[in-house]
């Protein structure tokens, strides 16, 4: 079976046309990994719920995506769409119960630095395997670790194998970034 990823980018205005950072990585993804990939983008939570519960409802091969990609801007563990400000706790909520056995990924626009409890809360209510992300702010978009990440993914099964498999092959760019993976 293919390895699978959905992607959901966060953008200003879906109607106007944005130059995405993100769709070179995902080429990149693709071509290296062979990893296949959706790409959507939303401009607001209806856009949000939109994107997913299409995904969930729609496409036949759902249960063949195991990493959802979120591409947001965000601070202090919210993340920000069309101006507003959304807890990782109110996106669970969203979807609840919608993302059983998926691995929940958010590059270093947001910076993901969860207490223990919160992280378990969303795992808990959305079904999700994993959340993770980068605890740090850089000053360079974390694909190149974002696509080893999921290279990883797709070839284990074992979080904490994972991990360490990522820290040792980008040891400098893991710790710097703070990548973190709470399962």
């Amino acid at each position: 079976m293919q390895s699978k990823l959905y992607c959901l980018e966060s953008v200003p205005d879906i109607t106007t046309h944005t130059s995405s950072i993100i769709l070179t990585s995902l080429e990149k993804l693709a071509l290296q990994y062979n990893i296949t990939n959706v790409y959507q983008t939303c401009d607001s939570i209806e856009g949000l719920e939109e994107s997913l519960s299409t995904l969930l409802y729609e496409d036949r091969n759902f249960h063949d995506y195991e990493i959802i990609y979120f591409v947001f801007q965000g601070r202090d563990n919210n993340i920000i769409i069309d101006n507003y400000l959304y807890s990782l706790e109110e996106i669970a909520e969203f979807f609840e119960g919608k993302l059983t056995y998926k691995r929940i990924h958010f590059a270093n626009t947001l910076q993901l630095d969860l207490d223990s409890e919160t992280a378990q809360y969303f795992l808990d209510v959305t079904g999700a395997i994993s959340i993770s992300g980068y605890r740090n702010p850089a000053p360079i978009l974390s694909t190149i670790i974002d696509n080893l990440y999921f290279a990883l993914c797709y070839d284990d099964d074992n979080v904490i194998r994972i991990t360490e498999k990522l820290y040792q092959k980008q040891y400098a760019l893991a710790k710097t970034m703070g990548f973190t993976l709470y399962y």
